[in-house]
């Protein structure tokens, strides 16, 4: 990981030279461990508070929405396929960004270390092979299998390469295949469950939620002027902790994010109390698969089928 962190020094350092860009936008090491945050390098000196590890799981799409600079971003794969939903809806022109691909294996899932070892975590630190991760505390220091210790979403991700770039910082990594991951075996599973056993499944899902909306405000596509959960006339969900409201808010949310959502676990990752949200974006993945043959944000130039009407679209769904 140390040869990417110098190679997106070097290429932000000479697009703020030359003056292809206004600023950069990467990470930088965070003040507490496993939690690195963006950073905007407006000057060639702060270019070299860059960094990148396998702590990089924010979703830097969020951070271009609206602007009208010319923007240089550090962008793996799912972030350069929410760069690409972005350009579609309109929301950035893609000649406003330089976008400085990184091939990329998969960020580490804090909620995993945390929970593999017994004391508070101080120091994490990565092989330069990226095999194996080490975590240190005040009595203890361990090494795990990075493979074993990935977010969920990065386990199953099928895109680890940037689909939209203007240069990369290093060879393209191998992609996985259908054959080699199965990314719906957990849907499927919901998918067979009777009623009465999903709506177990999602009552004890939530239940830990405390509607602190860390997932809405990490999930790079929610930018609504006015988000649904904040109207008042009409007000179409309670602001109180009650399941029913809890239900609504993460449900709609889910479906506002149909055929856009690129997996990034974003939601997932902010979430404080480690609710898998992604339960109910997947199923939402592969339903757009599989009726539409679409994924989100590997194209920009066609806007998501729940964008557009068709004669020929599939009607399973009406009863």
């Amino acid at each position: 990981m140390t040869s990417y962190t110098d190679k997106i020094r070097e290429i932000s350092k000479r697009l703020l030279k030359e003056g292809k860009v206004d600023m950069v936008i990467g990470f930088t090491k965070g003040s507490v461990p496993m939690m690195n945050q963006p950073m905007f390098a407006r000057n060639q000196n702060d270019v070299d508070g860059f960094a990148w590890d396998g702590n990089c799981g924010i979703n830097l799409a969020n951070y271009v929405t609206g602007r009208s600079e010319k923007i240089g971003i550090v962008a793996k794969g799912c972030d350069s396929r929410n760069l690409a939903v972005h350009i579609v809806e309109n929301k950035i022109k893609r000649d406003q960004l330089y976008i400085i691909g990184v091939p990329c294996t998969g960020m580490v899932d804090r909620h995993k270390l945390t929970a593999s070892v017994g004391g508070e975590i101080e120091a994490i630190e990565e092989d330069a092979a990226g095999k194996t991760v080490t975590i240190s505390g005040n009595d203890f220091s361990e090494t795990v299998d990075r493979v074993d210790v990935l977010q969920e979403n990065c386990a199953l991700c099928m895109h680890r390469n940037p689909v939209i770039y203007d240069e990369l910082i290093a060879e393209e990594v191998p992609e996985q295949t259908e054959e080699s991951v199965d990314r719906y075996e957990a849907v499927r599973k919901v998918e067979e469950m009777s009623p009465e056993e999903k709506w177990a499944y999602f009552d004890d899902l939530f239940s830990d939620c405390i509607r602190c909306y860390a997932c809405r405000n990490a999930c790079p596509l929610c930018y609504c002027p006015t988000c649904f959960v904040d109207e008042s006339k009409p007000q179409w969900v309670g602001k109180s902790i009650d399941p029913s409201d809890i239900r609504i808010f993460h449900f709609l949310r889910a479906y506002h994010c149909a055929g856009r959502c690129t997996d990034c676990g974003a939601c997932v990752r902010s979430c404080p109390m480690g609710i898998n949200v992604r339960a109910l974006t997947k199923k939402l993945e592969k339903d757009s698969l599989e009726y539409f043959g679409w994924e989100a944000g590997l194209t920009t130039e066609q806007r998501p089928p729940l964008d557009t009407y068709k004669p020929d679209d599939p009607e399973q769904f009406i009863k």
